[in-house]
Parts: C-alpha cells; structure tokens; sequence
C-alpha cells in the first residue's frame, strides 16, 4: 500500500507552490470629449464600482452644450472619477471629486497625475458633507451617482439647492425615476431624463422660487 502524498507535496513528490494571492482585476474606461478624448483611464473592479456607461455620459454631456469652460463642478461620490475627469476635459476650470475609498482615491490620484490635470482636485471623504460644506451658490454642475444600494440620494438631493448657483444643474444617477412631486422638498424639479438598461439619468434644476 503506498503512503498518501505529504499535504505540502504533489502527487508527483514535487514540492507544492503557495496559492498565488488573488489580483483586483482591472478594465478600462474612456473619455469621450474634449481635450482628452478617447484617453483610456483604469477602473478597478469593485463591488458595487460602476462607471456611467458611454450613452448615458455622452447624452449628458449633450445636455450640458458640451463645453464647460469655466464651470465649477463637484463628482460627489467620484468612484472611477470619469464624470469629473470628463467635466476638465471640456474645459471646467476646477473639479472637486470626493470619494471615500482609499483604493479607489489613490487612483484617482494617479489619473490626475497622468492627465496632470490641474483643475481636478482628488479629496478622500464623504459626498454628501462636501455638498454641504460647499460655499452657498459656488457651483454650476453637481454629479450625484452613489451606489445604488447606499441611502445617499435624500441627503445628497437636500443639500443642493443651497450650494447650487442661480443656474446650476445637478446630475442625477439611480436605480430608479425621480419625478418633481419627490424631488419638491428638495427645492429641485426635473429638466431632462433618460432611461438606459437599470439607469436613470436625469438633469435637475432648482425649482422656481
């Protein structure tokens, strides 16, 4: 009767090699305008990470007349950052994008390197406090596209109304439709809306006074 091969042993008596540790796989996402169109960035592949598809952004971005020169804009929950790496590409002049993750900020970090994108600022934090903390009318164009399972919508929608400037637009991203009747005591109503797949993309503007 042979012995059973040792547990640190092959069936062969060749030493057996440590499990290699698992690597975070990586894709990639485009820009799709502006100075760095067609740049390729490096999306980690996270749970719950998911950038706005290429139509979606690319309808967006036609809603907002494409240039942004001169805008003021804040990614709230950053993720990949492609909202706001695209906002500096059309010519925003400073992009805050606040992310929580710490992987995921130092990509960021390295995008902004890569693309030495001086109007981008990288801040690790909480989205719905640097909307809150943001100056009373000191922004154009507001992204909000947590993850869809995160209770950040109501918090996130209730804080800009103040820090939006007279005629700032928000982006918004959900799992569901937002119509004028939720968004009222928000102080917002909806100017454009699309629905793509699971997304619902809408613009919004602050309601009349």
């Amino acid at each position: 009767m042979k012995a059973k091969p040792s547990p640190s042993r092959s069936a062969t008596g060749a030493p057996k090699r440590p499990p290699r540790p698992r690597a975070i796989q990586t894709h990639e996402i485009r820009i799709i305008g502006g100075l760095w169109k067609r740049t390729k960035l490096k999306v980690a592949d996270k749970p719950g990470l998911r950038p706005t598809p290429d139509r979606v952004r690319e309808t967006l971005f036609n809603w907002l007349n494409q240039d942004l020169t001169g805008l003021r804009c804040l990614d709230a929950f950053a993720g990949t950052g492609v909202l706001g790496f695209e906002a500096a590409s059309r010519g925003a002049k400073d992009v805050l994008v606040v992310e929580q993750d710490s992987a995921l900020v130092e990509q960021l970090k390295k995008t902004q390197t890569q693309l030495q994108a001086t109007a981008v600022h990288v801040l690790r934090g909480d989205g719905v406090s640097a909307i809150r903390q943001a100056a009373p009318a000191s922004l154009d164009v507001i992204f909000i596209d947590p993850p869809f399972d995160a209770p950040l919508f109501e918090p996130a929608l209730g804080a800009c109304a103040r820090a939006l400037a007279p005629d700032g637009l928000v982006y918004l991203e959900s799992p569901t439709k937002w119509t004028d009747e939720l968004l009222s005591p928000m102080g917002l109503v909806v100017h454009r809306y699309l629905k793509a797949g699971a997304v619902h993309a809408h613009l919004l503007a602050l309601a009349a006074a």
